[in-house]
């Protein structure tokens, strides 16, 4: 299975959420440089990573983390996990009822992009180790998550 995953890094379950990752850490950085006054593009910025956040947590929480909690003996790592994405649903939904000109939204964006920051460091550092150890099938993860992610982001965008 482990050599498989260097075929086609697409269909690898922790492959496809490094991506994930990098793809919000680089709308971070974006962020970070732009001019806040601007509210339509800060505004934009934020509605795609809450677009990908929602689907990332989606794809963890349906599929990835069931399977990688049932292989790996880390109940503590698996919570917390689970307890961050809680924390950065609820900046999700401050955000969805902010205006891009609020004193706070931008403050709140960059809140969420700590918390997502320091999640994704312990997976990758943690978790995703953990899980390259075990027997799980990370072809066939990657497969469902990617065609659920697809699911999401199609009814999200359309």
């Amino acid at each position: 299975m482990a050599k498989a995953k260097d075929k086609d890094k697409a269909s690898d379950a922790i492959a496809l959420l490094k991506a994930d990752h990098d793809s919000v850490k680089k709308a971070f950085k974006e962020f970070e440089k732009m001019d806040h006054e601007d509210t339509a593009a800060m505004q934009e910025i934020v509605e795609q990573v809450i677009a990908e956040l929602k689907a990332h947590t989606t794809i963890e929480e349906e599929i990835f983390y069931p399977a990688v909690r049932e292989e790996i003996d880390d109940d503590d790592l698996m919570n917390e996990a689970e307890v961050e994405h809680s924390s950065a649903k609820d900046l999700i939904e401050q955000l969805e009822g902010m205006q891009p000109d609020d004193p706070k939204y931008a403050a709140t964006f960059t809140v969420l992009c700590e918390y997502v920051l320091h999640h994704a460091e312990e997976e990758e550092t943690e978790m995703f180790p953990a899980t390259r150890k075990t027997e799980l099938d990370l072809e066939e993860l990657g497969e469902q998550m990617k065609a659920r992610k697809e699911e999401l982001l199609g009814v999200e965008t359309a």
